[in-house]
């Protein structure tokens, strides 16, 4: 069986061709709206975002595996970023990781059917750190003790998005 974008992620699409002279500046938006329908990026699902916009599966396989919010296998309905970098770290980042690792019960890295765990190098929010992101929504200033609560917000809103646009 042969993948496709459904009907609304291909109007998504369409509408982004319009704002650039080819598609291939579209790669980014492509490549997050597959792994939105298909859970992943497998080979067949970067072939599609390949075609799709006319670009060869090895560039579209490049820009995947550069960017650390792309997978290339199955993961949790919700992926949570948290970040450890320099501000995050030095304000209780690794505090924030290891009580996700604990409520969760997975080690960084590792995925349930529910939630994926990652460590991420930097989110852009050093000014509120330690902060995570889950889908587009983030979250600043976060302590140990919100993780609970985080967490059963995730469950019944497991692909959060920004308030802004």
């Amino acid at each position: 069986m042969s993948l496709k974008f459904s009907d609304e992620a291909t109007s998504k699409l369409e509408v982004l061709y319009g704002r650039y002279p080819s598609k291939q500046p579209v790669i980014l938006a492509a490549l997050h709206l597959a792994q939105k329908e298909f859970g992943d990026l497998r080979d067949e699902v970067i072939d599609l975002v390949g075609e799709t916009l006319d670009l060869s599966s090895a560039h579209v396989y490049g820009v995947a595996t550069f960017y650390t919010m792309f997978r290339r296998k199955p993961g949790g309905k919700t992926s949570v970023r948290v970040c450890t970098n320099v501000a995050c770290m030095l304000r209780g980042g690794y505090d924030v990781l290891a009580a996700f690792e604990k409520k969760l019960g997975l080690k960084k890295g590792e995925s349930n059917d529910d939630f994926s765990l990652i460590e991420e190098e930097c989110i852009a929010a050093c000014a509120n750190a330690p902060a995570i992101v889950c889908g587009t929504k983030y979250f600043l200033d976060v302590t140990p003790d919100q993780v609970d609560e985080i967490v059963t917000f995730l469950k019944s809103n497991p692909h959060p998005e920004s308030e802004v646009a």
